[in-house]
């Protein structure tokens, strides 16, 4: 399960989405980012979300000039990990396959994901082949 401090929001996902697009930003950056129209309470509104992300390490801040500039501290495929390994530990017992049987059936896999899928799948089967060779044999006595 992901780290109770690291459970990121949907509001805050948001502003994470715009710190992996744009590598750094400004709260004023981000609020016209996520608010066509931002005034000074979506301004705040960011600016809360921002130090929420920064205690629960998720952002960097870089005071460095008079106006802060943020990034994100965790990559996106991270986060995708802690989220989808909480929802298989709290809806699936633990197990990834309901979760990645589920994924794979709402909507057709284009070709370019089924060719990722399958190396993937490769990569997996090689490393427990690795692992399974690796740990000593039992002797027969």
């Amino acid at each position: 399960m992901a780290p109770e401090h690291r459970r990121v929001t949907e509001a805050e996902l948001a502003v994470m989405q715009v710190l992996w697009d744009s590598g750094t930003a400004t709260t004023r950056q981000i609020t016209e980012t996520l608010y066509e129209d931002g005034g000074v309470s979506e301004y705040y509104t960011v600016q809360k979300l921002l130090e929420r992300l920064e205690e629960k390490g998720c952002i960097d801040r870089d005071r460095s000039q008079r106006t802060h500039q943020f990034r994100a501290s965790i990559e996106r495929d991270e986060l995708i990990g802690e989220r989808l390994a909480e929802l298989a530990d709290t809806m699936c017992e633990g197990s990834l396959v309901p979760v990645l049987t589920s994924l794979t059936q709402i909507r057709d896999l284009t070709a370019e994901e089924f060719d990722a899928l399958k190396q993937l799948v490769k990569q997996l089967d090689e490393r427990s082949a690795k692992s399974r060779s690796s740990k000593p044999k039992k002797r027969r006595e």
